[in-house]
């Protein structure tokens, strides 16, 4: 079983006593298990094979974007990462076509489709969406909130980490976790806010409607105003093996590993180095993954420094100008093969690394999902954009995004609604990328007992200064966006500070020892060696070895929010060298077996839903195609992501082909944004779905 059974952050709750159906075998779920996460924790992760090809398919995005991890459930088509699993359910894989029965009886059972009108509907119960609600029903305003998962929060219940930003404003210092649940709390506070989930918006119409997919019917939402709040998918990235199962997004991955607590890799391998990518390494630990190694075209990493150093410390290798040249795999994803870049982005031929890997996380960026807010503006609605999917930024930023939003509706619904000028400067901060990085400084004040504060880049971040008893701890420059110091020499050793630092940046060291120095660092790992009298190797901030320690006291009080601060013992000399220590040693690496210039070869595929390649794509570009929907005679775009997935990488080829992008078309977007049954679109109620739909999977 690929369970984790002890988190050091999250409560393993349930047992996996739900019995369903793979291929006849019985299996056990746990408790409103989706298919795909229950699949992986029985150590199954091809869900399928393509029809075109025979190629294995396996989750990609875990979000309901695209169909890959599309099963047959007691006969039904479905996408197994939003499909919750039933008792006794029987699940086959989609392999080949499936025979349709005969159905020849008229349909009958036909309805009105019901429709319903609120002030406000908002897509999207994410941070942004329900702080725009939270904002609104003070005032009386009746709200909808839609969401396609069966809990609300958004990315914010995949968030196991301390957040960043102001603690007045938007929770920092509080892990995303428990941001989603405070604000959930919230919403069930006020009765003028209805919270449809499992649900999906589908689409905009001219007569201002809104169609919406609820538990197993089709019904219509005429708001008076609509807040599009619906978040990002990410971006992929195209490389020979990219389709392999194992090559999926952060997002898919966290929500296997901290939603609901599936042991997602055995040895896992990160391309990206924004935040999103670095923190997903840093949960992979937290869950008792092998973190092979992150690589970032870039010369230095997108994301904060912070970030990168916990996972350094650890002892995950970081490597940038580089990038992903291959994975290999029959079934599913073996090994990964990475290369040097130089200042063009160009693969270095020679440079080469193979590892062997099972998992590679693919975190190269997001895109906003507007497509709804796009539909509503072409048919006149009043309609408002908020979080990701009106910008990428931080969830702190969306928090605020939300508020704003919020009070916009408010005032133009004719309610009095101030909205503070310094919001939208607060909220200009939050969005900001990390600044600039300071010279590291080390003052050793008299008293020998002191804090070392190695956050020396400009993020938006406050939670240190409000926790020292002391007021010892002070922002240089911008009140948010600048670099924490420590002043004064009144240091009581309480370790607020190291608990409280959402960036793990912050360790308290003693120096009244003649003998021995003290260092106690934040840890938020299990790892058996810490134990008190164990032997641990201590490194710097960039994570380079500096002595051996030992461990001399954990501690873990209900004030420090699950962050256990381990005591470690070391030559006096060294004391404040010390940042952490590792978790895992660099792995070995496996024989390259060839040198080929890596470059999007023609095999490579393209339009994942179809297998589209990308020699089939450039040979029509060379012929003179500028119409991506001409791409569709390939089926490219026609697939269940509706090309939102392929249509970046196809203008990749235009421009590697010397196309200008704006020369060319994009795809014209489908009416509905996501697949609805025909059934439901008529109006035809079923309560369960009769032979006469289903599929028979002999």
């Amino acid at each position: 079983m690929n369970r984790i059974d002890r988190h050091p952050i999250l409560e393993v709750k349930g047992q996996a006593d739900v019995p369903f159906y793979f291929k006849g075998k019985r299996l056990l779920a746990r408790p409103g298990e989706v298919i795909t996460s229950a699949l992986f924790a029985n150590g199954i992760t091809v869900f399928g094979h393509h029809v075109k090809d025979g190629s294995p398919q396996g989750l990609f995005c875990a979000n309901g974007q695209c169909a890959q991890c599309m099963v047959i459930a007691d006969g039904i088509p479905v996408k197994g990462c939003m499909t919750q699993v039933k008792p006794g359910m029987q699940i086959y894989p989609c392999d080949e076509l499936p025979e349709l029965p005969e159905d020849d009886a008229p349909p009958s059972g036909f309805a009105e489709i019901r429709t319903l009108e609120t002030d406000v509907l908002i897509v999207g119960g994410g941070p942004a969406g329900i702080t725009a609600a939270l904002e609104l029903a003070p005032h009386g305003i009746d709200v909808i909130i839609v969401d396609d998962k069966h809990i609300l929060g958004g990315k914010l219940v995949l968030q196991t980490h301390s957040f960043f930003g102001t603690v007045a404003d938007c929770y920092a210092g509080t892990r995303g976790i428990d941001i989603a649940r405070k604000l959930s709390e919230e919403v069930a506070r006020f009765s003028n806010i209805t919270v449809m989930l499992k649900s999906t918006a589908v689409g905009c119409f001219e007569d201002g409607k809104i169609g919406v997919v609820t538990d197993g019917a089709y019904l219509l939402i005429k708001p008076k105003r609509l807040l599009i709040a619906s978040g990002a998918r990410e971006r992929a990235l195209a490389f020979p093996g990219c389709d392999l199962p194992g090559v999926y997004g952060a997002g898919a991955f966290q929500t296997l590993v901290n939603r609901d607590l599936v042991k997602a890799a055995n040895r896992l391998f990160v391309v990206g180095g924004g935040n999103v990518g670095l923190i997903a390494a840093y949960h992979a630990i937290q869950a008792g993954i092998t973190v092979v190694g992150l690589v970032e075209a870039l010369p230095q990493v997108g994301g904060y420094k912070v970030h990168q150093d916990k996972i350094k410390r650890l002892g995950v290798p970081v490597w940038t100008s580089h990038t992903v040249k291959r994975v290999e795999g029959s079934e599913r994803v073996e090994s990964v093969t990475i290369v040097q870049v130089d200042s063009e982005f160009r693969p270095v031929s020679g440079t080469e690394r193979k590892f062997e890997a099972d998992t590679v996380l693919v975190a190269v960026g997001l895109n906003p999902v507007s497509e709804l807010h796009d539909q509503a503006k072409a048919f006149g609605m009043k309609t408002y954009c908020a979080g990701d999917a009106l910008e990428i930024a931080e969830a702190s930023a969306a928090i605020f995004s939300g508020r704003i939003v919020g009070r916009q509706i408010a005032q133009s619904l004719g309610k009095a609604s101030e909205i503070p000028v310094e919001w939208f400067e607060r909220l200009d901060i939050l969005k900001r990328k990390p600044g600039n990085t300071l010279p590291y400084r080390i003052k050793v004040p008299s008293s020998k007992v002191f804090p070392i504060i190695r956050c020396v880049q400009e993020i938006p971040c406050d939670p240190c200064i409000h926790v020292c008893p002391k007021n010892m701890i002070e922002i240089r420059g911008d009140a948010i966006f600048g670099i924490p110091e420590v002043v004064g020499d009144e240091c009581t050793g309480c370790m607020l500070c190291v608990a409280a630092c959402p960036g793990l940046a912050i360790s308290l060291v003693d120096l009244r020892s003649e003998e021995y120095g003290l260092v106690t660092v934040p840890f938020e790992v299990l790892d058996e060696r810490v134990r008190v009298g164990e032997k641990v190797e201590a490194v710097d901030m960039d994570g380079n070895f500096v002595c051996e320690a030992v461990v001399d006291d954990v501690l873990m009080k209900k004030v420090y929010d699950r962050t256990q601060l381990v005591r470690l013992r070391v030559p006096h000399e060294e004391a404040t060298r010390i940042a952490g220590f590792r978790v895992q040693n660099r792995l070995g690496e496996l024989g390259v077996d060839d040198q080929t210039e890596a470059d999007l070869g023609d095999d490579c595929i393209i339009c994942r839903c179809e297998r589209v390649t990308a020699g089939e794509i450039r040979k029509l570009i060379r012929e003179g195609v500028r119409d991506l929907n001409q791409l569709k005679i390939l089926r490219c775009g026609m697939g269940a992501c509706g090309g939102k997935t392929c249509e970046p990488l196809i203008i990749q080829l235009f421009q590697q082909e010397g196309v200008d992008p704006d020369q060319v078309v994009r795809f014209t977007r489908r009416p509905l944004v996501a697949e609805v049954k025909l059934e439901m679109l008529a109006g035809e109620q079923r309560s369960e779905p009769d032979e006469a739909t289903r599929i028979r999977n002999e």
